[in-house]
């Protein structure tokens, strides 16, 4: 059975993801995401109201006309987790192809909520919700298997998917962290990765995620951030003016521990900004997570403003706001704090917490740097780098590569110059480059079975 891969998007960059994989005449496409910091370079972009050639032109969505040489069949459309660098692009590409956009339950309903907005096409894809650990046949043969393997990563429900064939396994291995002891859902299945790569014909290919591939030891696990943050807002609990929280509002791990250390200090914990209600709702409905019946969560601006008010009229020493703006995001709460566009007023010594690190692309990190001046001019204090990354470190990568045993290894997730660590990691275990290590580019083949 002929195997071929096309790499369409985030093999040049973090953000945009989208990969291809044709076993004969079945092709599924792996994520379809948003390279955001190409829209935030733009004042007042609206995607959902664009066309997805502008946005494809603006280097914000996949560009998959590749998927024209691709002489088979789309069957599935399979995001691994729900970070917009993941599905921020079906909205605008997967109406293209007949095919059912499978993942897990709180991805799909993220799908569903980016669909609902989309005001330019009708995405009237199937959604199919498929939990880690199952499968699903793969078109008619009946050789091809699509299955989903719990990982831990910054945001709950992820996993990553292998598509089983009769060459060998593929394994789309992107964004994932080697957490044994995660502070929501399980921990991440090395056994069935073990598994995998001891089955059948074995690992054909593996595609992975290379970010942290630079750094040594092991990522911690989310327990370490947790305790980081109760540390910092312990320490703190005895400040009689404002405190402030920020973090992604995707990861549901760090806002769940952020609302219980705000009780825990004697302040009432609420929600702010349209994402922080989006992600932390949805987790809540979808029974994630149970937060206290009195947690206010507030996206719309009004919403917000007037809660500002409240706070102030009853003391901020009485709350916990915990707001969308990590990456100081111009129309974020909390760049609109720092700014002095909301009610909420910031004093000498008020404490801002950013759980959260800057993501290491020039956009954010100018739009954090702006950020963080803003609230030095207004007096306020900053606590910086409570966070613990999503991605792997060295360690974590040279034990999937244990586990697995690949023929070809596909490095993603970075520009040319971020793959040469993991080049580099992966040559000291016997690959050698443009033999069974493929370094590519967006919009390229790679066949790996004639």
């Amino acid at each position: 059975m002929e195997i071929e891969i096309a790499t369409i998007g985030g093999y040049e960059e973090v953000g945009r993801q989208m990969t291809a994989v044709r076993a004969g005449d079945d092709v599924v496409i792996f994520d379809m995401g948003l390279n955001l910091s190409q829209v935030l370079i733009h004042d007042n972009v609206e995607t959902e109201r664009m066309h997805s050639l502008d946005l494809i032109d603006m280097g914000a969505i996949p560009d998959d006309r590749v998927m024209s040489d691709l002489e088979g069949d789309v069957k599935a459309i399979v995001p691994t987790h729900g970070h917009l660098d993941h599905i921020g692009a079906i909205s605008k590409l997967a109406h293209r192809y007949d095919a059912p956009v499978v993942a897990t339950p709180f991805t799909i309903e993220l799908v569903k909520q980016q669909i609902e907005g989309e005001q330019k096409f009708g995405v009237e894809n199937d959604l199919v919700k498929m939990d880690a650990g199952e499968t699903m046949s793969i078109g008619d043969s009946g050789k091809v298997e699509l299955e989903f393997v719990n990982v831990t990563h910054s945001i709950i429900d992820a996993i990553n998917p292998v598509l089983h064939t009769p060459e060998g396994a593929v394994v789309y291995g992107l964004d994932k962290r080697m957490d044994h002891t995660p502070v929501i859902g399980d921990p991440i299945d090395m056994e069935r990765f073990r598994e995998i790569g001891r089955e059948g014909e074995g690992v054909l290919c593996y595609i992975e995620d290379c970010t942290n591939a630079n750094k040594k030891g092991r990522t911690p696990s989310e327990k370490v951030a947790r305790e980081h943050l109760r540390d910092v807002l312990y320490s703190i609990e005895d400040y009689d003016g404002g405190i402030v929280a920020t973090t992604f509002s995707s990861h549901i791990s760090r806002v769940t521990s952020l609302v219980e250390f705000a009780k825990d200090i004697g302040r009432q914990p609420v929600l702010l900004g349209r994402s922080m209600e989006k992600y932390s709702g949805t987790a809540e409905r979808l029974d994630f997570v149970d937060f206290p019946d009195d947690l206010g969560m507030f996206g719309h601006r009004k919403s917000v403003d007037r809660t500002f008010k409240r706070i102030m009229n009853e003391g901020k020493e009485n709350y916990l706001p915990i707001v969308t703006g990590h990456q100081g995001e111009p129309r974020a709460m909390l760049t609109r704090m720092a700014r002095g566009e909301t009610p909420y007023e910031l004093d000498d010594g008020d404490k801002v917490v950013f759980s959260a690190r800057v993501i290491p692309e020039p956009t954010n990190e100018g739009q954090r740097y702006q950020a963080e001046k803003l609230l030095g001019m207004q007096g306020a204090r900053v606590y910086d780098d409570i966070h613990v990354s999503g991605h792997l470190n060295q360690e974590g990568h040279y034990e999937m590569l244990d586990a697995l045993q690949p023929q070809h290894i596909i490095p993603a997730h970075q520009d040319m110059s971020g793959y040469s660590s993991y080049v580099n990691l992966c040559e000291s275990e016997g690959y050698q480059l443009g033999r069974d290590l493929h370094v590519t580019r967006n919009g390229n083949l790679i066949q790996l079975v004639d």
